[in-house]
C-alpha cells in the first residue's frame, strides 16, 4: 500500500514547525521530509536536522537536474524538497510530510492530487507578530518583510483541504493529530489495508 503524502503550509511565524515536531511525536506512522534550503542555518539549526543548507549555486544545480520534487523562492532564498527523499518512502507504505510553503504545495498537488494538505493561520496579526519577535532570530527588517509577506501567505488557505488556527498549541496539536487519523480512514485506505477482512465479510 502506497504511503499517503501530507503538505503543511503557513505564514512565517504560526507555529508550523512547532505543530509539526510535537505531531511527528505523537506518530510514528509519519516521517517528515527535510527540504534543501539556500538560506543561511538560524541559531540551533543543524544541518540534515532542520534543512538540507546548501549554496545558491547548488540549489540552482539540482533545479537543472530536476532532483525536486517541488521548490520554490521564499523570502528571497529557494526552498524545496528533493524527490529523492519522498518518492521511495511512499512507494514502501510510508506516510511522508512536507512541511512547505503554499508555492510548493501548489506544485505538489499537481502532481499527487490525493496528497493531504493541511493550512495553519495564526489567530490575529498581532499574535502573529509577537510570535517572530519572540523566537529573536530575525532583523527588524526581515520581520517586516515577513509580515508584508504574510497576508498574501494567508490568502492562499482556501487552496487547501484542512485549515487549523493556532490559538491554543495542544488544541492544534491534537486537530492535526485528528486529520491524520481521519485519512487513514478513508475508505481507499481502509480498502487496501484491509482488503481481505472486507472481502471475507461480504462473501456469500
Amino acid at each position: 500500500m502506497r504511503g499517503t503524502l501530507y503538505i503543511v503550509a503557513a505564514p512565517s511565524g504560526a507555529g508550523k514547525s512547532s505543530i509539526v515536531n510535537a505531531t511527528l511525536a505523537r506518530d510514528p506512522r509519519i516521517s517528515l521530509s527535510i527540504s534543501f534550503t539556500s538560506r543561511a542555518a538560524r541559531p540551533g539549526e543543524r544541518h540534515a536536522q532542520h534543512y538540507h543548507f546548501v549554496s545558491a549555486d547548488e540549489f540552482q544545480s539540482m533545479i537543472d537536474a530536476g532532483d525536486f520534487f517541488e521548490y520554490a523562492r521564499v523570502h528571497g532564498d529557494w526552498k524545496g524538497s528533493a524527490r529523492q527523499s519522498v518518492e521511495p518512502q511512499l512507494a514502501a507504505g510510508q506516510d511522508v510530510l512536507l512541511e512547505i510553503d503554499w508555492q510548493g504545495a501548489r506544485q505538489v498537488r499537481e502532481k499527487v492530487p490525493d496528497a493531504v494538505s493541511v493550512f495553519i493561520l495564526p489567530p490575529s496579526r498581532d499574535a502573529l507578530e509577537q510570535r517572530m519577535r519572540k523566537r529573536g532570530q530575525d532583523s527588524e527588517a526581515v520581520i517586516a518583510q515577513r509580515l508584508s509577506a504574510a497576508r498574501e501567505e494567508m490568502s492562499h488557505y482556501d487552496e487547501f483541504d484542512y485549515v487549523i488556527v493556532n490559538e491554543v498549541f495542544d488544541q492544534a496539536v491534537d486537530e492535526m493529530c485528528a486529520i491524520f487519523t481521519a485519512s487513514r480512514l478513508r475508505r481507499e485506505q481502509q480498502k487496501a489495508e484491509h482488503g481481505g477482512l472486507i472481502d471475507a465479510l461480504l462473501a456469500d
